[in-house]
């Protein structure tokens, strides 16, 4: 059986420096296996108690996030972390919200802002990063 967590498992996006972080949709039941050890959570409102350290990130479905710097900063962290633990990235669907900020992840991890929605798409769902706006927004972000 393939690691839960592991490169091959379900929704688990590797970066270019080995790190791996997993997308997820909110609506969707977690995925078997380890619960995270660190999460990224997008959406309008707080995701609620959970048993594992967070960062929520105020987002609503198909725009931007209301505060950039704040997501810059809660991806910095998760990053910095998926180097020894497990983070995830989660938003109401897993598609557009938390596919940019995959493609966001990638970008810090050394994948050219112009290439980075092609990353993410080609290595975790061909419709991440939904909106123009989202794929304007990932080519501005800076690493």
């Amino acid at each position: 059986m393939d690691d839960p967590w592991g490169a091959t498992a379900p929704g688990v996006l590797t970066l270019p420096s080995g790190r791996l972080v997993r997308g997820r949709g909110l609506r969707a039941a977690r995925p078997p296996g380890p619960l995270p050890q660190f999460g990224v959570y997008l959406s309008g409102r707080p995701p609620g108690p959970l048993a594992w350290e967070s960062r929520w990130v105020r987002w609503p479905d198909f725009r931007l996030p209301r505060d950039p710097a704040g997501l810059h900063r809660a991806l910095s962290e998760a990053w910095e972390r998926a180097a020894l633990e497990r983070v995830e990235v989660a938003c109401g669907g897993g598609t557009g919200r938390t596919g940019t900020a995959l493609a966001c992840l990638a970008v810090l991890d050394g994948v050219p802002a112009s290439e980075a929605v092609a990353y993410v798409r080609d290595r975790h769902r061909p419709r991440a990063v939904e909106t123009l706006g989202q794929r304007r927004f990932v080519t501005t972000f800076d690493g």
